[in-house]
C-alpha cells in the first residue's frame, strides 16, 4: 500500500452543538440507522438490523467493559484532585491482570488540579464496601509521566472492586456534562464483560437482547474480540501532517475460538464499531508479521500495514499463522498491542461492512470511515445532518458496506 498525502481539511464538516446527543434514547434499539450500500442511502431504525444483514453474516463485536476510571480525592485543605486512569504500569501492563490485583498498583494517569498535589503527599479516600470501609491511598510516584501508585488496606479486595465502588464513568469531553447514575448502565454495551476500557465502544450501545435474539434466529453468527479503548480515541489531530498524529497503543485480547471462526467464515464479516475494525485488521497484520518472520511479539506499529511488500497474504493464511503460533505456545488466548492507523489509501483485509456511529469532524475515526466510503463519506454525513440524526457517542447509528 502506498502512503498517500492526507489533507485534514478534506475530512472536516460543520457539526452544530445541538446535533450532539447529550443523553441516550430511552430505548437502545430505537436509534436511527442509516444504511449505505453501493452508493445508495436508506433510512431505518436499529431494530431493523436483522433484516439488513445476509443470513451468513459474521458479526464481530468488542466485549470490553468501561471502568469508572475517574477517581476523585480530597486533600485535607479541601482541594479536589481528579485522577483519570489511562494505562497500567506495574506490577503488570496487562489490563485484566491489574484489575484483579489485590496489592498496590501503579497507573499512568491524567491529573486534574495536579499543581495542588504536593510531592510525597498521600491522598486518601474512604470507600464503603458492604459492611466494610476500605481506605484507598494515592501516591504520585512520577510527576512528569503522571504515574500514580494506589494501595489499600484490605488484601481481600481487588482493585477493580474499588474502582467500581468509588469511580465515576468517564464520559467523553464533548458531552460537556457530569456523569449521572444512569450512565453507569447506558454508557456500557449489554454484552460488556472484560473491564479495562476508559471509553465505550459506542457502536454497540444500540444492541438489545431482542435484537440479538432476532439475529440468531436468522442465522447471523457472532464472534467476540476485546480492545480496551483508551482516552486517545478522543484526541484531536493537531499536526499538519496527519501521519505524525500519535496513535495511542491499545490492548487487544482474542481467544482461539474467535480466530477459528474468522478462519472458517465464508460469509460477510461485519464489525460492530471502529474498535472491532482496529482489532480485526490488527490481527490480520499480526498474522502477516508472523508469516514474514518479523518476530512473534503481538505489536502492530502505526504504519506497518503500509510497508511495501511483494505479496499480501490471504485472510485465511494470516489467521492460520496466529493459530499455529498459539498451538506451538499452547495458549488459548493471545494478548497484544496495536497502534494501527487506518486512513484513505488503506485496503481492508478482514471486513465487508461496519456498524458505527457518526464521528467528530477531522478525527481519526472520520478518516477510517472515509477509507470505507471514499468521497461518499461527505454525502452520508450530510444526509444524516439533513435527516436529524443524533451524533457522537450517544447518537444514532449507520451500517456501511464496502
Amino acid at each position: 500500500m502506498e502512503i498517500p498525502q492526507i489533507d485534514l481539511k478534506n475530512y472536516e464538516y460543520t457539526l452544530p452543538d445541538e446535533r450532539i446527543a447529550k443523553f441516550p434514547l430511552e430505548k437502545r434499539d430505537h436509534s436511527q440507522l442509516l444504511q449505505y450500500l453501493k452508493g445508495e442511502i436508506r433510512h431505518y431504525h436499529f431494530y431493523d438490523l436483522p433484516d439488513l444483514l445476509p443470513t451468513d453474516t459474521l458479526l464481530v463485536y468488542n466485549d470490553t467493559k468501561v471502568i469508572p476510571a475517574r477517581l476523585i480525592f480530597q486533600r485535607e485543605t479541601g482541594a479536589k484532585i481528579e485522577i483519570f486512569l489511562l494505562a497500567p504500569v506495574a506490577p503488570t501492563t496487562v489490563i485484566p491482570e491489574i484489575m484483579l490485583a489485590k496489592h498496590p498498583v501503579t497507573w499512568e494517569t491524567m491529573i486534574g488540579n495536579a499543581k495542588k498535589w504536593k510531592d510525597g503527599e498521600i491522598l486518601q479516600g474512604r470507600i464503603q464496601m458492604g459492611a466494610k470501609e476500605v481506605v484507598l491511598q494515592a501516591k504520585l510516584v512520577d510527576r512528569e509521566s503522571k504515574q500514580v501508585e494506589f494501595s489499600w488496606n484490605d488484601p481481600e479486595i481487588a482493585f477493580v472492586d474499588l474502582v467500581e465502588a468509588s469511580g465515576e464513568i468517564p464520559l467523553p469531553p464533548y458531552l460537556n456534562r457530569k456523569a449521572e447514575a444512569s450512565d453507569k448502565d447506558r454508557y456500557q454495551t449489554v454484552y460488556s464483560k472484560k473491564e479495562g476500557a476508559v471509553a465505550a465502544p459506542t457502536a454497540g450501545l444500540h444492541f438489545t437482547e431482542e435484537v440479538f435474539e432476532r439475529l440468531r434466529k436468522k442465522g447471523v453468527r457472532e464472534a467476540q474480540v476485546t480492545l480496551h479503548v483508551s482516552a486517545g480515541t478522543f484526541q484531536p489531530i493537531k499536526v499538519d501532517n496527519v501521519l505524525e498524529h500519535p496513535m495511542h497503543s491499545e490492548q487487544i485480547q482474542v481467544n482461539r475460538e474467535t480466530l477459528e471462526i474468522l478462519l472458517s467464515n465464508s460469509g460477510k464479516t461485519v464489525a460492530v464499531g471502529t474498535t472491532s475494525v482496529r482489532t480485526l485488521e490488527s490481527l490480520f497484520w499480526y498474522g502477516v508479521k508472523l508469516i514474514e518472520g518479523k518476530g512473534e511479539d503481538f505489536f502492530v506499529p502505526k504504519l506497518f500495514a503500509y510497508e511495501k511488500r511483494e505479496r499480501i497474504p490471504s485472510r485465511a493464511e494470516a489467521m492460520q499463522a496466529i493459530l499455529d503460533l498459539m498451538e506451538r505456545q499452547q495458549v488459548e488466548t493471545i494478548l497484544g498491542q496495536t497502534e494501527i492507523f487506518i486512513f484513505p489509501g488503506y485496503s481492508y483485509q478482514m471486513i465487508e461492512g461496519l456498524i458505527t456511529n457518526f464521528h467528530q469532524p477531522g478525527s481519526t475515526l472520520v478518516l477510517l470511515i472515509a477509507t470505507i466510503l471514499g468521497e461518499d463519506w461527505k454525502k452520508v454525513y450530510q444526509e444524516a445532518l439533513d435527516n436529524d440524526y443524533r451524533f457522537l457517542s450517544y447518537g444514532d447509528s449507520s451500517l456501511l458496506w464496502l
